[in-house]
Parts: structure tokens; sequence; C-alpha cells
């Protein structure tokens, strides 16, 4: 054997090594996290999936960068794109090794069945969750409801025509006279094109609003820099008289601020930051604005604390009022607001005080606030541990929360997550905004669209050009689903060259 031969055989035998290293501790520290979560697991066939939730947690505590590197370097399997499959992925690396070092007991490889069965997993719920996929594409559609839906038949059945899988009706709408019209129309639509519309309600959650204003000097608007405070329902006139004032709904949120923490209104076109704290609220700085005259501050605008500690029921009065009509007619529930395991407890509770069968229904949890994506793992595992269970990035409030800049990046880790735990997740707001509202596409719009083809739904809202944006968005998910699975290319043939 030559210097160079020898060289090589002892880099492949210390890579083994390392990916031995590797898959040892992941599999120990993933038995533990499993073991945490295994009691509260009803649903034997999400066993698998919540122990490969737990191999890829304890994976990505690590930097695997140099590690995969080496691996590539000898043309052997990348672990950069193992989500749905952690252990069979460095399994079959290992095998690999063995097979070029010539090990004398080498480990067989996983069968195909084995190796991508976490993929099954996934493909299977979202069937279940979202209705089988419409032909030439794998990405589901799921659409918003307007309040015209229930006016009469068309809208569902030409959302039923263009292959449209899923609806939602959001409970901060109507009522329960159209919700059921809705419905209706949904299911006649699905039963008349031979493929059922699943139906998805979204409960309202507790919304955080801005209330009355306290005018100063005759004007609301608020400039870059200036103080204002933000008072506890019914405190506005305990604030100081020489400072705008403005409400907000939810005292717990102010009570729980301190010092140097955000606060954004309005979708975070007004962002601030605490500078006072008092028994009736805040004195909070402006520290941007949407234009130079500042901004006008008006009535029921959202209001987020990405930096506050508080804890406040998932369930509102209204949603437990309205879960009622939800778990005996729909197909699914989105849960606004869900931020912790114990919230998912409420609404197992409520539910199974509803109908003995509740565990048939599918829950979307809907990802929007910071606590929410640091108990994403724990919340999903008590989730589909007793139904099916999806995950929603609701990027508008997710985006405000976290920052705009830090968006993409969540998106990217929730959908890993997702993958992860082999459940399906869908991307939502403002898909095609500008197309659904305007009739033309802008020109960011598409590409974002482009990238939601890695999730396994898209969420379209309404708008007047709602049926034009949803046939562009069939023909870019089919030719986009064509080049890629998730985060890996499937080498369809190039035609452009």
């Amino acid at each position: 054997m030559t210097d160079d031969a020898m060289i090589l055989r002892s880099d492949v035998e210390t890579l083994r090594s390392d990916v031995e290293a590797l898959a040892r501790a992941v599999a120990a520290e993933g038995a533990t996290l499993y073991d945490h979560w295994s009691g509260t697991i009803e649903r034997a066939d999400f066993q698998p999936s919540a122990r490969n939730l737990a191999h890829y947690l304890a994976l990505r505590r690590r930097d695997n960068r140099p590690l995969q590197r080496r691996l590539m370097a000898h043309g052997l399997s990348s672990i950069g794109r193992l989500e749905s499959r952690v252990m069979p992925t460095l399994d079959a690396v290992l095998a690999a090794l063995d097979a070029i070092t010539e090990r004398s007991q080498r480990r067989p490889f996983p069968s195909e069945a084995e190796f991508f069965a976490g993929e099954q997993h996934l493909a299977d719920r979202t069937a279940e969750i979202l209705g089988p996929p419409a032909t030439g594409r794998a990405v589901h559609l799921l659409v918003t409801c307007p309040s015209e839906a229930a006016d009469g038949p068309d809208f569902m059945q030409g959302l039923a025509r263009l292959g449209v899988e899923a609806v939602r009706i959001n409970c901060a709408h109507d009522d329960r006279d159209a919700w059921a019209r809705m419905i209706g129309h949904a299911r006649a639509a699905g039963l008349a094109a031979g493929r059922p519309i699943k139906v998805l309600m979204d409960l309202a959650g507790p919304k955080i609003r801005t209330g009355a204003i306290r005018e100063l000097d005759g004007q609301k608007r608020v400039k870059d820099g200036e103080r204002f405070a933000i008072a506890a329902p019914g405190r506005l006139m305990d604030a100081p008289a020489d400072v705008l004032a403005v409400e907000c709904t939810l005292p717990q949120a102010l009570a729980a601020c301190q010092k140097g923490e955000r606060i954004f209104i309005d979708d975070g076109k007004l962002p601030t930051i605490v500078v006072a704290v008092a028994d009736w609220g805040v004195i909070v700085e402006a520290t941007g604005s949407p234009d130079e005259d500042g901004y006008k501050l008006k009535q029921e605008k959202g209001v987020n604390f990405p930096d506050t500690e508080f804890s406040i029921p998932a369930l509102t009065e209204k949603d437990i009022e309205d879960l009622d009509f939800v778990a005996r007619n729909a197909d699914g529930i989105e849960f606004s607001f869900v931020q912790s395991a114990s919230d998912i407890d409420d609404l197992h509770a409520a539910l199974a005080a509803i109908r003995p069968d509740w565990q048939r229904l599918s829950l979307i949890l809907k990802i929007e606030t910071t606590r929410a994506l640091g108990n994403l793992p724990d919340m999903i595992v008590r989730a589909g541990s007793k139904q099916p269970t999806a995950i929603m990035i609701a990027r508008g409030d997710l985006a405000v929360e976290i920052g705009f800049n830090r968006l993409a990046e969540m998106q990217e880790e929730i959908l890993w997550i997702g993958e992860a735990a082999q459940v399906p997740v869908i991307w939502a707001t403002q898909v095609l905004e500008h197309l659904i509202k305007k009739g033309f596409p802008s020109r960011g719009e598409m590409t974002d669209a482009a990238m939601a083809a890695r999730a396994e739904c898209v969420m379209l809202n309404k708008g007047p050009h709602l049926m034009k944006a949803i046939a562009e968005l069939e023909t870019l998910l089919a030719r986009m689903g064509g080049h890629q699975y998730k985060k890996t290319p499937t080498l369809r043939r190039l035609a452009s060259w």
C-alpha cells in the first residue's frame, strides 16, 4: 500500500470513528428526550415520529458543518438532508464507511422502506389533514373563505374546479349560520367534484389591540423619538397629562412589562421601547415611524410584546363558545395564539367535553409568537400524541415578534422541525397578496411563492383576483415540485439549455 493510500485509509477510519461517535451521542440524547415525552403519546403511529424529532434535536445541537464537508469529499451521503430520517441516514453512512474500510463485521444498509419511512408518514398525515393532493402537484392549497362564500355555491364550486384541497373559515368573522352555509357549500362542491374539500376553522384567540385614545393638543400622531403612554383599560386618564396616551386591551401584558422591552403597534408599523413603568401602564419611546409625519394612532390595531413574559389562556370565552360548533362541523381546528403544551392540554379538555371522538379532529398549531417558537417541539409532540397535527407558519405576527430580518431564517427552521416530526407545514400570510388584490403579481412574491413549495400546503387569503392567483400558483407549484422535494433537488432534466 502506498503512502497516499495509507493516509487516505487513515482519514476514512478517523471519519468513521467520528460518525460513529456522533450516532451514539444522538441516539443516547434522543432517547433521553423521547423518554421525557413518551408518557403522553397515545397514538402508536406517532411514536417513531416523536423519536425521530428527538434525534433531530440532539443532532442539531451540534455544529455538523465540518463533518458534513468531510463526508462530501468522500462521495458519501450528506447528513444535511436527513430531517425525516435521522438514524437511518447515520446508519447508512456508517454502513458505507464499513464497506470502504473493509471491516470484517459490517452493519447492513437500511432497506429503502426503512430509509424513506419518515417521508411516507409525512405524506400520509398531509393527506389525512388536508385531503388527497390534486393531480400534478404535491403541495396542497388552503383558501380563506370570504363572507360571500356563505351566499351561494359558486365560490366553493370554483375552488373545486381548480383543485383546491381545503378551505379556512375564520371564526373572528361572520356567525354560525354563515359558517354552516359555507361548510354545506364546501361539502357539496367536494362531492360533485369527486374529491372532498377539507374544512379548517380558525379560533380567533385573544386579540391584543389598541383601545381608546387621549389626544395631545388635538393630535394623535407619534414621530420617531417621541414618547407616549400605553395604559390599561380604564386607566387612560391616569397617564401623565403632557403625553399622548392610548389604551391596550390586555392589562396583563402591560403589568409584566419591564424597562427596555419592545412593544410594536399595528403590525410593527410603530416600533417602541419601554422607558418607564407604572401601575396604570407604561411610557414608551417610538424607535421608528412609517413616514416623516409620524404614525397616527388608531383604535383596534394589533399590539405585540415580543420581549415580555406573561401568561394568558390561549382559549378565550368566545373560542370556547365557538368550539362547540367547530368541533361538531369542521375537519380540523386552527389554534391561534397557542404558546405552550399546557395550552394544548386546555384545548384537549374542552374538546373532550364536546364529543367523545374528538381525537379524529386535526389540529393546526399557528406559530405566531416568540414563546410559541421556543416551545414548538413540545407543542408538536403534545398535540401529535393525541390527534393529527400540522404547523402553520403565521408569518405576519411572527415577523413582528422576531423581527423581519429573522423571518426567512425561522421559516426554514420551522420547516425542518416539521419535517423531523413528520407533520405537515402550512406556509401562510400574504402569499401572492398583490396578485390577489390587484390582479398582477410583484416580482418578489412569485419567488416567495416558489419557496413555499417546500411546505406541504400554501394558504391564500381572500381577494377579488383569488381564482386567478390559484391558477398561477397551481402552475408554479407543479413546476417547482418537479425540481425539488423539501431541501433536496430531484435533478429533473433541464430543458432550457
